[in-house]
């Protein structure tokens, strides 16, 4: 404590640290997030064809949106916000329905669907008490881990030097990828503390510097870019096309079981306690705000950092101020063009092997949401066919080419959309029954079929003795 009362621990949610103790604490934050939130907005530019300008304008407004969604988290504004020590930003949850939305509509498709997308978030916000029971475990695994299954071609891709170049799939560009991976690793798997937090900048840093001996880095969008440059109101135009709508409602909907997971860890976690209703609804309210009026200003939707609340529930560090240093930072980032332009010279081979290893974590996180609940036969039939169905269509689009144009796209652009109309429409319809249950039922089916052959041969007639005429 100071001498005016006011607490410097960074154990104490309003605890404020000296800047010397806070900034290293801070850094392993920006460490875990910078990452992805700049490689979602390459991934989308690229699916939509963007131009040198607009990429570097993506990844800028994205910095811009991370930073003042975790304030806004942080400290909240009236009923928007969670007021927990909790990271958000741009996410790889949404990336298959973004790229397959924008391969379709283009960005003005993307933006125009968030903007809906956004306000949907907010009436689960305010509604999530009387909605919560519709995504149990065994419907968010699902969902969570069909979102990471769809994100390993764009990974591979990546790694192979991204489709439509003239060198994909050449061997430097595996080189390069292969290193980047096998640097990711080592440092994640047998380094300590800070180093280890940092396993994927170590990489793209290795990674990087392969690429530029062997000629694969342009610097020139670097001395182009300004050094300041403010955001402004629709960079982009609004494009609003049902099928797109229709998709991105779904994911922001489901990303919000997400949110409540990531949430109800930071305080179980970081803070020994329960979530509370207030801060569960304010952080659904406050990424919803952040997801619909980022879209006017170029900004892809936001969410929770899973990574992040890592960190919270392994350090105890719950001090708002620690957290909101790492976004301060992200803001300036994002106000300073050359830092996106320097993003833009990241080779593909780099961004895929570094993130591969994302990826392959989303798909463990569905896991483990799924073995929170019970293997029942039922919850198994669940997974089994929401699987099935959205990665068939996903991989074979061509088995649903009668359909109407606008179900095709809903149906067959995201597998995630699939995989939550099936697991979601199973959980009400199919009854609850426990392991015991079915346990029970499996006894007593066992029970009967040995009873069936005792009462068929209590009811056969009298078996007759053979007339043989007497020796």
């Amino acid at each position: 404590m100071t001498d005016s009362g006011r607490s410097t621990s960074v154990f104490e949610f309003r605890g404020h640290p000296p800047l010397a103790r806070a900034l290293p604490l801070s850094l392993q934050h920006i460490l875990a997030m910078i990452m992805g939130t700049v490689t979602v907005p390459i991934i989308v530019a690229g699916t939509v064809g963007a131009t040198l300008e607009e990429k570097m304008l993506l990844i800028q407004i994205s910095l811009l949106a991370s930073g003042v969604s975790t304030l806004l988290q942080l400290y909240g504004i009236r009923r928007f916000g969670a007021r927990l020590p909790t990271i958000f930003g741009v996410g790889f949850a949404y990336v298959p329905t973004l790229t397959a939305v924008g391969a379709q509509y283009g960005l003005e498709g993307i933006l125009g669907a968030q903007i809906i997308g956004g306000g949907a978030m907010i009436l689960v916000g305010f509604f999530i008490q009387r909605i919560r029971h519709f995504f149990p475990p065994v419907v968010a695994g699902t969902v969570v881990l069909v979102i990471g299954l769809s994100l390993y071609d764009i990974a591979i891709n990546y790694m192979a030097g991204g489709i439509g170049r003239p060198d994909f799939g050449e061997p430097r560009q595996w080189l390069v990828a292969l290193l980047t991976l096998a640097v990711v690793l080592v440092v994640s798997q047998f380094a300590r503390g800070f180093l280890k937090l940092s396993a994927i900048i170590c990489g793209i840093l290795v990674g990087y510097v392969l690429a530029l001996a062997m000629g694969m880095v342009d610097f020139s969008p670097v001395r182009e870019a300004n050094w300041f440059s403010a955001p402004t109101l629709l960079p982009f135009e609004l494009a609003f096309h049902p099928a797109a709508i229709l998709s991105m409602v779904i994911i922001c909907v489901i990303n919000s079981v997400q949110t409540i997971g990531d949430l109800s860890a930071t305080t179980v976690g970081g803070m020994d306690r329960e979530l509370d209703r207030k801060e569960l609804a304010g952080g659904l309210l406050g990424n919803g705000l952040c997801t619909a009026v980022g879209s006017v200003f170029g900004a892809l939707p936001t969410a929770s950092f899973s990574q992040n609340v890592g960190i919270v529930a392994m350090t105890k560090v719950i001090s708002r101020t620690v957290l909101a240093l790492a976004a301060v930072f992200i803001l300036l980032a994002g106000l300073m063009p050359k830092f996106g332009a320097l993003m833009t010279t990241i080779p593909y081979p780099v961004l895929g092997g570094a993130t591969i290893t994302v990826f392959g974590m989303i798909t463990m996180t569905g896991i483990q949401l799924l073995i929170r609940d019970e293997l029942s036969s039922r919850n198994i039939t669940i997974v089994s066919l929401a699987l099935a169905m959205s990665l068939g269509i996903y991989a074979a689009p061509d088995a649903i080419g009668g359909l109407p144009q606008m179900l095709q796209l809903v149906l067959g652009g995201s597998p995630i959309v699939v995989a939550a109309l099936v697991s979601v429409s199973l959980n009400l319809i199919l009854p609850r029954r426990s392991l015991d249950d079915e346990r029970r039922e499996r006894e007593a089916i066992a029970e009967q079929m040995r009873d069936e052959p005792a009462r068929h041969a209590g009811d056969a007639p009298p078996r007759r003795e053979a007339e043989h005429p007497p020796s």
